[in-house]
């Protein structure tokens, strides 16, 4: 008797946060992905693009999904949910998540620490992979900066990052995750290690300062240099990112990984299946 294979089902996912930069941008890669299928856009009940097919939004063909504030409803069509829209929001959408056993994938940063809370009790309901940089060069960047920060324990860390003028949380989660790595390779907390940028007679910089150093200016998609110097010699670590597509695709990446984990709280290196 013949037999007909069917190809395999795509990952039905919903994009929170659909309208903003990152989130057309992953609507665009999605559209492109094989394995894939975008069934949900989710935006803030004061958007004013609510009602529009988010295709279009997006700059491309009409896809027939349209812009919802209703997040219960677009949760409920779905496999997977990829976060990038505020820490407020972001917040809400994780306690939602859990209630209907949703794998999650956050991308936004600026948490607070209730909102930090938040995600990781949901994390105790479902799996959540949580990264403030979804491209796979930065964090193959992150793993190279552990082992760079202990090697040159002596050398004095400074991190620069810049970003659009846009951009409302300063300095980014990622420049903060280096220095927290750099930080924690060296046995330190970085908060009581870090200098936010320098101003007037502050003194000779200490040792095991950590400076991070942020810069606003045009269209700039995401640029961060960590520079380890000493006397006669530096190294500088440089990512640079010209488009969101590398995020968005490092994004889409996790919530296909995601979907077959444990409950729990993991990062772009357990997706990578790189050792800490």
């Amino acid at each position: 008797m013949p037999t007909t294979n069917h190809p395999p089902a795509k990952l039905k996912i919903a994009i929170l946060g659909a309208a903003g930069r990152m989130g057309q941008a992953l609507i665009r890669c999605a559209s492109r992905s094989p394995n894939l299928h975008l069934t949900g856009a989710v935006e803030a009940e004061q958007c004013p693009l609510l009602g529009k097919d988010v295709g279009i939004i997006a700059g491309i063909a009409d896809i027939g999904v349209l812009l919802t504030a209703d997040s219960r409803k677009a949760f409920q069509k779905v496999d997977t949910l990829v976060d990038f829209s505020f820490p407020s929001a972001t917040a809400r959408h994780a306690m939602l998540a859990a209630e209907l056993k949703k794998p999650m994938v956050i991308g936004t940063t600026g948490l607070n620490g209730a909102e930090t809370e938040t995600i990781r009790k949901a994390a105790a309901h479902i799996p959540v992979v949580w990264a403030p940089n979804m491209s796979l060069g930065m964090n193959l960047l992150f793993a190279m900066v552990k082992k760079t920060a202990g090697a040159l324990g002596d050398y004095n860390i400074e991190i620069i990052e810049t970003h659009h003028r846009h951009k409302k949380d300063s300095p980014s989660g990622t420049a903060l995750r280096l220095a927290e790595t750099a930080a924690a390779a060296r046995g330190f907390k970085l908060d009581d290690v870090a200098a936010h940028g320098r101003q007037g007679l502050v003194g000779e910089r200490p040792a095991s300062q950590i400076g991070i150093h942020a810069v606003r200016a045009g269209d700039v998609v995401g640029d961060h240099t960590i520079l380890f110097a000493t006397e006669g010699e530096r190294l500088e670590l440089t990512h640079r990112a010209s488009s969101r597509d590398c995020f968005a695709m490092g994004a889409l990446r996790a919530a296909e990984w995601v979907t077959a984990r444990k409950p729990g709280l993991y990062s772009m290196l357990d997706v990578l299946d790189i050792k800490e």
